[in-house]
């Protein structure tokens, strides 16, 4: 742990464990669950024990057997374990793919083959890319899906199934006691789509439906009106008999699942342009306000900056935190945001790193919303007056050893109200509000 005190208002640290970097956390009853970001030593899942929350232990680690693949996402359910299996090096994975139809559509243009130079224009990647967008295009992966594991004894979580999807693999996904909804790519579509499956036999999951934004489904006929995987869905909350979806740059959408096997969409809202970091989560507020139903979305600052990206980036809105009125699904209005100050963080513009805002808690909290805002740490912010976003309070952790800046990634809040909080280079923390 550092020896400078980190900055907070209102929040107390209880407890800070070196855990390499990590996508996400859960907490269920005396125990974390911490599906890490890619690492040399591949670990892939950590199993905590925090019953004493000022003294957190390991129980026991999951590694990973594939050294292409990550699984940076962790939900559990009574003693099922669902962990993401997606692939590394994301976006060059992703551009493999395009290469076969992007280099007959350029040698149709220039009459001639494309340079590397050409093809990293036409994708959207550095020309030093190329080679390694090449070699993905000749080895295509196989292995994406999601794991599910028996976690009745925490200290040997055992493997039930590997249930293969399509494309890169799954990403951020939700769960309950019957099935699981998985953001992922699949055959004949571009981008992740929505794929629920019902997990009640978890050592044979079983496809239930899917859903995606019209446009996605190449194999159907269909016709995107977006370059690339832009527009696509991010992960899918459920609450009640209604999915709440984090688009990407198509915004923010809400879906019925009343006929679970026949979703439909109830509404989208998409604020993409002007505002130029994606939609990440969305989430309903647990009562109404004054009449309204309100939800919230937040935006994740999409890009680690250097300093030619910071100079690009002058005048532009970092990612943030939306709220919503959703009264009337088809009719979705932006009410208010809030955003951070670069004055807000000392590390705001160090780099490498981002700045904006990432995730906030998915479990419901009445009108409190606890940010992941990567530089800026972690942001506790009321909405109880929906046209008027307060923050009341912070915690700035310092950066991770040999790191320019923290980068808060993911953030849990439990029944008792303690805070969990990972990052994306290492530490995880335990936090509570200050009495």
């Amino acid at each position: 742990m550092s020896a400078h005190p980190p900055l907070t208002q209102n929040i107390n640290r209880l407890s800070r464990l070196e855990l390499p970097g990590a996508g996400q956390v859960t907490v269920q009853g005396h125990h974390a669950y911490v599906g890490h970001i890619p690492n040399k030593a591949g670990l892939g899942t950590s199993i905590l024990d925090v019953s004493d929350p000022r003294n957190p232990r390991i129980v026991s680690q999951i590694m990973l057997d594939d050294p292409e693949s990550h699984t940076h996402k962790a939900r559990v359910v009574g003693d099922i374990m669902i962990v993401n299996n997606e692939r590394n090096m994301t976006l060059i994975g992703r551009k493999a793919d395009e290469l076969p139809g992007l280099r007959i559509k350029l040698r149709d243009r220039l009459g001639r083959d494309a340079t590397h130079a050409e093809l990293a224009d036409a994708l959207n990647v550095r020309e030093v890319d190329i080679p390694a967008v090449e070699a993905a295009e000749k080895q295509p992966y196989d292995r994406g899906g999601f794991k599910i594991y028996d976690v009745s004894d925490k200290t040997r979580p055992r493997l039930l199934c590997h249930q293969k999807t399509g494309g890169i693999g799954v990403h951020r996904f939700d769960m309950d006691e019957n099935y699981a909804y998985i953001s992922t790519e699949m055959a004949g579509y571009i981008g992740n789509i929505l794929v629920i499956y019902d997990i009640r036999n978890p050592s044979t999951p079983q496809e239930v439906s899917r859903w995606w934004i019209p446009g996605q489904h190449l194999a159907g006929g269909e016709t995107p009106t977006w370059n690339g995987r832009r527009t696509r869905l991010h992960h899918a909350l459920r609450y009640g008999d209604e999915l709440w979806a984090g688009l990407w740059h198509g915004g923010v959408g809400i879906i019925d699942i009343r006929d679970i096997t026949k979703p439909t969409t109830l509404g989208m809202y998409n604020y993409h342009p002007p505002f130029p970091e994606p939609s990440h989560t969305f989430m309903p507020l647990e009562k109404p306000i004054g009449g309204r139903r309100i939800a919230l979305a937040i935006d994740e600052e999409d890009h680690a900056h250097d300093a030619e990206e910071l100079d690009r980036r002058k005048g532009r809105p970092h990612g943030c935190l939306w709220v919503m009125d959703v009264t009337d699904p088809a009719n979705i209005k932006a009410l208010s945001s809030y955003e951070v100050s670069e004055l807000d963080s000392p590390w705001s513009r160090a780099t490498p790193g981002r700045f904006g805002a990432h995730q906030f808690q998915e479990q419901r909290r009445g009108t409190m919303v606890y940010c992941a805002w990567f530089a800026g740490g972690l942001r506790v912010v009321d909405v109880a007056d929906p046209m008027s976003p307060r923050e009341v309070g912070y915690f700035i952790p310092d950066p991770a050893e040999g790191r320019a800046a923290p980068q808060t990634n993911d953030v849990f809040v439990d029944d008792d109200n303690r805070i969990y909080m990972v990052d994306r280079y290492a530490g995880f923390d335990i936090l509570e509000h200050a009495r």
